[in-house]
């Protein structure tokens, strides 16, 4: 009773905040500038990584670019330095922390303090809990969360003293809700996006709130790594227009951008409907792509 009594007294600020964010919705947010700053995106070599790199290359930032893939991160690098920036291409394995660590003291001691850090590199495999092979399954954890703990741990320290800085997270749609045949993925998303609200709050519990954070959650996108992806939410996305967002989202300091927006009611949906309604729900957005299914009951 008594906690309640104090949601109570709490319903005014409520209803300030929320008129306060309405008014916002009609006032154009202010964009920051990103020239000079070192930014370092991994898995730059191809997808949303590479496109996400040459408009931070617009924006005359200094590019540090990440991915296992030799030819597509020199491929990345070159088109930067062509729009005008300067760019440095790392091969590194972001399922191997050693590798992580090694190579940021490198980029530390050659180029500079990284205050902008785009965690995107990623991996998925369409396949159901049987199918799924127990490497892909740790491949999955290692890529998608882990190796933001190791980028993050290692560049951070220098955005903590300085109060300065900005960490990027790329999750997904599939990190707010469970989907057939990605549950590896959907498992590392899900911790992708609880990496980046328990950092939120663990900076502003240390007052260093000069270093922002900002959390992308689309649905599929057009890059390939899912075959035939289909969905009554809408046309599959395409790499570019998920960018545009991710960059002003970026420039904007939004905290969490959702593609399309229209997840976000989702996904608060999700949580206050009744479960058999619910069910005929996710049968009308019939999300399909093809999978392998492993699992056979005997006489099937």
């Amino acid at each position: 009773m008594k906690f309640f009594l104090q949601c109570l007294q709490l319903l005014p600020l409520l209803i300030i905040f929320s008129l306060e964010s309405l008014l916002k919705l009609f006032i154009p947010k202010k964009r920051k500038s990103v020239t000079g700053e070192i930014v370092l995106i991994t898995g730059a070599g191809h997808g949303i990584g590479r496109l996400t790199a040459y408009e931070f290359a617009k924006l005359k930032s200094k590019l540090v670019l990440w991915d296992i893939n030799k030819h597509g991160i020199e491929d990345t690098a070159a088109e930067c330095r062509r729009l005008g920036a300067k760019a440095h291409a790392f091969v590194v394995d972001c399922s191997n922390r050693e590798d992580i660590y090694s190579s940021a003291k490198k980029v530390k001691a050659e180029i500079g303090d990284v205050s902008i850090l785009v965690n995107n590199a990623g991996v998925v495999y369409t396949s159901d809990l049987f199918a799924t092979q127990d490497p892909q399954i740790e491949k999955t954890f290692e890529v998608n969360i882990l190796a933001h703990f190791w980028t993050t741990k290692a560049f951070l320290p220098v955005m903590m003293k300085n109060n300065h800085g900005h960490i990027v997270t790329v999750a997904s749609a599939a990190g707010h809700t469970g989907v057939p045949f990605l549950l590896a993925y959907c498992s590392s998303k899900f911790a992708a996006v609880g990496f980046h609200r328990a950092l939120t709050e663990e900076l502003a519990a240390l007052e260093r709130t000069g270093i922002k954070t900002t959390c992308l959650c689309p649905n599929f996108i057009n890059t390939g790594f899912i075959k035939n992806a289909s969905t009554s939410l809408g046309p599959i996305l395409e790499p570019e227009e998920v960018v545009d967002k991710l960059i002003d989202g970026i420039l904007t300091e939004q905290k969490m951008i959702f593609i399309p927006s229209s997840i976000c009611l989702l996904i608060v949906l999700e949580r206050i409907l009744p479960e058999r309604f619910l069910a005929f729900l996710k049968r009308k957005i019939d999300i399909r792509f093809d999978a392998v299914i492993g699992y056979k009951t005997k006489g099937q």
